[in-house]
């Protein structure tokens, strides 16, 4: 059973009489769980709904619509699945005490990898949730591998109970379902051949591994630092060096890069970022791959319409790691615009120094760094930095923000999504 959130007026929904709180028991006979029961078996012209309203009563409803009509309704959120794993580097464990609760959840639910790419490692699943990713064809899956032999994965998850992740795309594989992958390297353990054999394992796969990713471990001031380390620039070079030997054969053979080292990997490396094409179609941007490549890529497509904000001054809010490779998307926005675009970068005092990425920076320092600033036309602040709720991560409102600044403010992930605003 699922519950409904809200109702569209006028929607199909809305005529059957349903409501927030309106229990959806099942379609065509078979018991609803969560969104995916709900998508799968609605994904009909017609089929049967049974219903119990908020005050007990239940009806069952027979539906007729064309299947580009929505139903009209949102549907309250799972539970989510938590983590069965403690990996030393989890960045749940490196929060500060006082946070909102959510953000102590570890989760790692198929259902949100499948939706909204969130990475999961899979060591949660039943034979339920088995059949359920095969029978629906969830794909593709954001899958955290981090090492493909066993006994190294075992102990980067610290779970020793942790299935075969090679055994587990090799099941979903031969059902057709794919896959983008990454692997979160924590020097010492899943590095050097460790790191080779990994991407040699998901290389054979074929191309229903889409994609890899190589991040370098982020810990805060509060992770456990006794247990794990961030890698040296010496150790990125050399991760560096074995992510381009891949993606040259995988260019070679297949005409796609595949395998991509996040842009923290090239920045703490001390190397220059490949160039856009690199990319390909930037599948794994969202997880800091070709970040700053995509923007100056969208800057040149929307070029043009820069033009509104010639003359005047834009203060861009950033992390501190974004801080040192965002002059490279500054310098054609500012060509482009005509304006003066000025960075302005923001050291995070919640987590603390070494937490470096802008998606992670408190209202509170952002509130800071633009307070005095009376010179500035518009302050850009990164969209990462809100959730869906328009909350930072030190849970203050972006409205709060707005009122303690003396500009207009924007959140941004590519520039062009505030023009259209």
């Amino acid at each position: 059973m699922i519950r409904v959130a809200t109702v569209s007026p006028g929607s199909i929904a809305e005529e059957l009489g349903l409501v927030s709180g309106s229990e959806l028991v099942s379609v065509n006979g078979n018991d609803l769980e969560d969104f995916l029961d709900w998508e799968y078996h609605t994904a009909d012209e017609e089929f049967t709904l049974h219903v119990r309203q908020p005050d007990g009563t239940e009806f069952e409803f027979e539906i007729e619509r064309d299947l580009d009509d929505p139903i009209g309704l949102s549907l309250e959120p799972p539970r989510i699945r938590r983590c069965a794993n403690r990996c030393d580097f989890c960045f749940v464990d490196g929060n500060p005490t006082g946070l909102r609760e959510v953000l102590y959840i570890r989760d790692d639910d198929y259902r949100l990898s499948f939706r909204y790419g969130n990475f999961a490692t899979l060591t949660n699943l039943k034979p339920k949730d088995v059949d359920r990713i095969i029978a629906y064809r969830l794909s593709p899956l954001y899958v955290s591998v981090h090492a493909t032999d066993l006994v190294t994965r075992r102990y980067l998850l610290r779970n020793p109970t942790a299935p075969d992740i090679l055994e587990q795309l090799r099941l979903f594989a031969s059902h057709g379902i794919s896959f983008h992958t990454q692997i979160v390297m924590s020097p010492g353990v899943n590095d050097g051949a460790v790191l080779d054999r990994s991407l040699a394992d998901l290389f054979g796969f074929g191309l229903q591994v889409l994609s890899v990713s190589v991040v370098p471990v982020g810990l805060t001031e509060f992770s456990k630092h006794h247990l794990c380390r961030e890698p040296t620039a010496a150790e990125c070079q050399a991760a560096v060096g074995t992510v381009e030997r891949w993606g040259a054969r995988a260019r070679a053979e297949r005409g796609m890069t595949w395998v991509y080292g996040a842009d923290e990997l090239y920045l703490r490396a001390g190397l220059d970022l490949p160039p856009a094409s690199f990319y390909g179609g930037f599948e794994q941007v969202e997880n800091g791959v070709g970040a700053v490549r995509f923007l100056q890529r969208e800057i040149a497509a929307g070029a043009e319409a820069f033009e509104v904000w010639r003359g005047k001054r834009i203060g861009v809010v950033t992390g501190t790691s974004m801080g040192a490779l965002m002059p490279q998307v500054l310098e054609p926005l500012a060509r482009a615009s005509g304006a003066t675009v000025e960075l302005i970068v923001v050291e995070n005092t919640l987590f603390g120094p070494r937490v470096t990425t802008a998606g992670l920076l408190p209202g509170r320092d952002i509130v800071a760094a633009l307070r005095d600033r009376t010179d500035l036309d518009l302050a850009l602040v990164p969209g990462e930095a809100i959730n869906d709720d328009r909350l930072l991560i030190d849970s203050m409102p972006a409205t709060d923000l707005a009122g303690a600044v003396p500009m207009p403010i924007r959140f941004s992930k590519s520039f062009l999504d505030v023009l259209d605003e």
